[in-house]
């Protein structure tokens, strides 16, 4: 196992979204453990609270808001209420996101426009609300949790794959406007993850049996697997990486 101890955030301000299920919880108790405080939003009141109790017990400082990130209102209003409250943010980690699997020819335009909402204009809405104070400061990290379906295509989730892909080129051209201010801004694109959300989609059976049978190590990845690599992204061993979408699949991007 790796020694994530060896990592330090202490002084820094972490904001997660989707911080209430899966790889949200996990990245919540890597960058507390590694001493962050945090800033935790998601849509679930009860479960919120129990990624809020947990992070607390390392004794780090967290702030916790439930939003609908759809709304672009309340993501902006979030974006205000949490600068107000903490005075900065150091780590954006963009994690919320949703899917509706669907074929090409059955994508509803609602279904569309909130995919879109929720997995492009949200970390877009929260990067303008945060990325000036990191300007200032000259010290920033944003991390944001796309996925493979962004890189391939992927039968199922027309609008999903285009949202992610969207997000990758918009973490790009961020991290060549922000890049001059010490701003590194970075793409996670895990395999399936068993979160909650993946165990919906990928049951078991022939669709399942040959996307496993494209990953090299034979399984999915967990949630932890990709909280490590949010906490090497929001430490200082990564300041000269940027623009990256960086796969963490187990090999399937070989092929």
């Amino acid at each position: 196992m790796p020694d994530r101890n060896k990592i330090s955030l202490k002084g820094k301000t972490a904001f997660i979204t989707g911080a209430s299920k899966g790889m949200g919880v996990e990245i919540a108790r890597n960058l507390a453990e590694a001493g962050a405080d945090l800033a935790l939003t998601a849509r679930n009141a009860e479960e919120l609270s129990q990624t809020a109790a947990m992070a607390s017990k390392f004794g780090v400082s967290v702030w916790s808001r439930t939003a609908e990130l759809g709304d672009a209102e309340s993501v902006r209003e979030l974006g205000k209420d949490a600068l107000a409250d903490l005075g900065g943010i150091d780590i954006l980690v963009n994690n919320a996101g949703l899917v509706f699997p669907k074929p090409v020819l059955e994508i509803g335009v609602e279904d569309w426009h909130t995919t879109y909402d929720v997995d492009v204009l949200a970390p877009l809405l929260l990067a303008q609300a945060f990325a000036p104070g990191m300007i200032a400061r000259k010290h920033g990290k944003i991390i944001n949790i796309t996925s493979r379906a962004g890189l391939i295509g992927q039968p199922g989730l027309g609008s999903y794959s285009s949202a992610k892909a969207a997000l990758h080129q918009l973490s790009k051209t961020m991290a060549v406007e922000f890049g001059p201010h010490n701003i590194q801004v970075n793409c996670i694109a895990p395999t399936v993850t068993m979160t909650p959300m993946a165990q919906k989609v990928w049951q078991p059976g022939p669709r399942t049996d040959a996307k496993l049978a494209r990953i090299p190590t034979g399984r999915f990845a967990e949630p932890q697997e990709v909280a490590d690599v949010v906490l090497f992204l929001s430490s200082d061993l990564s300041d000269f990486v940027s623009g990256m979408i960086l796969p963490v699949d187990g090999g399937e991007g070989a092929w």
